[in-house]
């Protein structure tokens, strides 16, 4: 009887605005992993999809004599935050990883694709280890200061450059991390590839340690990165997260004394309820909570518990139950960009879920005991409502179903293709674009916007770029959460 009584609690509490497993999860992943096209920075290739993109940032680097080409732009701007460039990249391989095996053939080709597109770029970003790597390319000032295409900037390229005696330990322990994940995802496919990327991660990695500290407290980067991807959070988890991941790509030992002996040190247990770009708390413990499951590592009982604590905190009806849902059930935290949250704490909950399956196990919260099952329940709501089923009706995916956001803030999206306006449209030129009414000539098909708040209003307008503004970050983990959903459809 209690059990009926807190399901009923749990379906008054969410809505289930669709019973009929309509989505096409298939194509939802088609088109998220497509995105990343969209984003490209860099000679395009023969094979590139999004059509109404062209070769850009051609000279990246030049200053530093250091060929900086490629990589991705993090969001509608013209900029390369390497910061969340890295995060970005950490999550596509991570979402291989953890569910490629549940990718078609073709989308997981695509996935590595896009993966291997940040991680060459990443890759030129650590050339110049041990003594300097290269943070940002693009000076976001100016940038932000105009609305032009890539294919048309004209803004200054300013090259960020952290050397050595001087802090990096976000950038690089992110940069280690993305590269250390990226070589287990390449490890079958190409071999050589994977060895070369763990050979950088393990430098850079080496030079995060080594130089302790925020990237954005160098005085030669802050006004470059600030206020936008400053490191707000600290630069302690990024040093934890970098070590997780080179013992799991490595299994060396040296690596698990490393999480082991700085658990406590460097703050495991704070903060342990975020994830993004910026704080990798709850990743890192979910991360390393698999060696608990699989290989009863008890030393590390203590990431495998703040890992529970965060999951027992998504449970509406657990003890602990913290994390706000909107009327509609979209998972919310104030700041803006809100899918970001629910894109990356869904894959925690899918790849938690996984990790429990394995071990048939449950999670202990309080009165409830929580499964697999509830873990993939409450990630596929969130699914489902960046799909469509929310209050507005509305796909918060560009190009997914007939009902999506048309004004998205992009600069490329929202102005004629240099295929079709071949002249250049310099910077204050593209003002008119964003301030039409008109919706974006250039579909930024898979693009995920930053969506609606805790109101669930969403305006589909180009100026509000806290809620329609893409990001990579926000598809990144998406990509692996459609994943699992495409080879198993009514899981939850």
């Amino acid at each position: 009887m209690e059990g009926l009584l807190i399901l009923a609690l749990i379906i008054l509490q969410f809505p289930l605005f669709s019973l009929s497993n309509n989505h096409d999860y298939s194509d939802a992943l088609s088109k998220c992993i497509l995105f990343f096209e969209g984003q490209r920075s860099g000679c395009l290739p023969a094979d590139q999809r999004m059509t109404w993109r062209s070769n850009s940032g051609l000279g990246d680097g030049w200053q530093v004599n250091g060929a900086l080409t490629g990589g991705y732009y993090d969001a509608g701007d013209n900029v390369k935050f390497g910061f969340p460039m890295a995060f970005t990249t950490t999550m596509l391989a991570w979402s291989i990883i953890e569910f490629g095996e549940s990718m078609p053939a073709g989308e997981l080709r695509n996935s590595l694709v896009a993966t291997r597109w940040a991680t060459d770029y990443l890759l030129k970003t650590v050339s110049q280890l041990p003594d300097r790597i290269f943070v940002q390319v693009g000076d976001p000032s100016s940038d932000h200061n105009c609305w032009e295409r890539a294919e048309d900037m004209d803004t200054m390229r300013t090259v960020y450059t952290v050397e050595s005696p001087n802090p990096a330990s976000d950038v690089a322990g992110e940069t280690a991390a993305a590269l250390a994940a990226a070589s287990i995802a390449f490890r079958s496919s190409d071999p050589g590839y994977s060895e070369t990327l763990l050979r950088a991660a393990t430098m850079s990695f080496h030079y995060a340690d080594s130089h302790r500290g925020a990237y954005s407290d160098n005085a030669n980067i802050k006004d470059g990165v600030c206020p936008f991807y400053c490191d707000f959070d600290g630069y302690q988890d990024e040093l934890l997260w970098g070590a997780a991941w080179l013992r799991r790509a490595t299994q060396q030992d040296s690596y698990l004394n490393y999480i082991q002996d700085n658990g406590k040190t460097l703050g495991a247990a704070d903060n342990i309820n975020e994830f993004g770009w910026d704080n990798k708390h709850a990743g890192l413990n979910v991360l390393v909570s698999k060696e608990v499951f699989e290989g009863n590592m008890m030393s590390l009982q203590s990431y495998k518990a703040s890992a529970d604590s965060f999951m027992c905190t998504l449970i509406p009806e657990s003890d602990s139950s913290h994390i706000e849902y909107t009327p509609g059930g979209l998972i919310y935290r104030p700041g803006g960009s809100n899918l970001q949250h629910a894109t990356s704490i869904s894959f925690l909950l899918l790849t938690y879920a996984e990790y429990l399956d394995r071990s048939s196990q449950t999670v202990n919260c309080g009165s409830v005991a929580v499964g697999a099952a509830r873990l993939r329940q409450l990630a596929k709501r969130q699914v489902d409502y960046i799909l469509g089923d929310n209050p507005k009706g509305m796909s918060y995916m560009v190009g997914y179903s007939d009902y999506y956001p048309q004004r998205i803030h992009h600069r490329g999206s929202s102005m004629p293709s240099i295929k079709d306006h071949p002249e250049m449209i310099k910077c204050k030129e593209g003002t008119v674009y964003f301030n039409s009414s008109n919706p974006n000539p250039n579909l930024l098909v898979g693009a995920i916007v930053g969506g609606p708040e805790e109101d669930e209003l969403y305006e589909d307008v180009r100026d509000n770029f806290r809620k329609s503004e893409p990001t990579t970050y926000i598809n990144a983990p998406f990509v692996g959460v459609l994943g699992y959903f495409v080879a198993n459809p009514i899981a939850g």
